[in-house]
């Protein structure tokens, strides 16, 4: 079995601090996690998808990605209060290594699921977990995931030896910061230097550097509701990589920029600007004026 769907009901069993774990992979870049399959056999190697289901038809969606790593194994669980007989039940588990969870609101919503792997039964019953994907679905689901699940490094991408797992890191992107139209339309308003500290990469590296900048999201996407509208003005601002990775690094909610400013300034570096010949001339005849030197 190549990949399978792992279904997770936060109504029936939420025996994890998602929120937490969503961080730990973002900063480790993985989270083991033991999963129920029912009766099924899965093995060691079998690509994982977290589908978060429960609650109203829009909230459910692709959630996760992850990668088998045992084999099934069995654990005694106890029946539910009142029932008589036998004191618990065996059930079969598998542990799971996450390498990237979307948090609580970003998950891409059943709609988009149906159209882009259409094979698939996405709007049924909620389904057990181990549920078979095709092959033939596979390209599909994997299409999705890159265009629409969080930012990455691609290891295909990589020269094998060159770049250790442990060196990686990754900034959580959501899809309102991968929109073209909204980050058209916030760099036309706000321009294309950094936010917080500044930094233009057209200045910095000429032409191949014009228009380049990442796009940040002012507000936690767990906060979004499914009726929220994007305003491209005033929740996304350009930030350089270094800023967008502090404004993630090691909390839950991003830094908003004045708190990114706060900390390089608390750091010893203030942002700067570029000044031209006429204001340096001004700055000189205010500083000889001042001084009382003569002209």
């Amino acid at each position: 079995m190549a990949a399978v769907i792992l279904g997770w009901n936060p109504d029936r069993w939420n025996g994890w601090n998602y929120r937490d774990v969503v961080e730990q992979v973002a900063e480790s870049g993985r989270h083991v996690e033991r999963w129920s399959i029912g009766r099924r056999n899965i093995g060691p190697g079998t690509e994982a998808w977290l589908v978060l289901q429960g609650g109203s038809v829009s909230s459910r969606g692709l959630i996760g990605h992850g990668t088998v790593v045992s084999e099934p194994f069995e654990l005694s669980e106890p029946l539910d209060a009142g029932k008589s007989g036998d004191t618990a039940v065996l059930d079969r588990y598998v542990s799971v290594d996450f390498d990237a969870l979307l948090p609580l609101g970003e998950q891409i919503p059943l709609d988009t699921l149906a159209a882009g792997v259409p094979a698939l039964r996405w709007h049924g019953r909620n389904r057990r977990s181990g549920s078979a994907v095709p092959p033939s679905s596979e390209p599909g689901l994997r299409q999705l995931w890159r265009d629409l699940g969080p930012a990455a490094v691609d290891p295909a991408q990589l020269v094998p030896g060159t770049c250790p797992r442990e060196a990686v890191s990754r900034v959580e992107v959501n899809r309102y910061e991968r929109d073209p139209d909204a980050r058209r339309v916030c760099l036309a308003f706000h321009g294309t230097s950094c936010a917080a500290c500044g930094f233009s990469f057209e200045s910095n590296y000429g032409g191949i550097g014009e228009g380049f900048i990442h796009v940040h999201h002012t507000v936690p996407a767990s906060q979004l509701g499914g009726a929220y509208q994007l305003d491209p003005v005033a929740d996304l601002v350009p930030l350089c990589a270094n800023c967008h990775a502090m404004a993630h690094r090691g909390v839950s909610t991003p830094r908003t920029v004045s708190e990114l400013r706060g900390v390089m300034s608390a750091s010893g570096h203030l942002r700067g600007e570029t000044v031209s010949e006429q204001a340096l001339e001004a700055q000189a005849d205010a500083r000889r004026i001042l001084g009382g030197q003569p002209e």
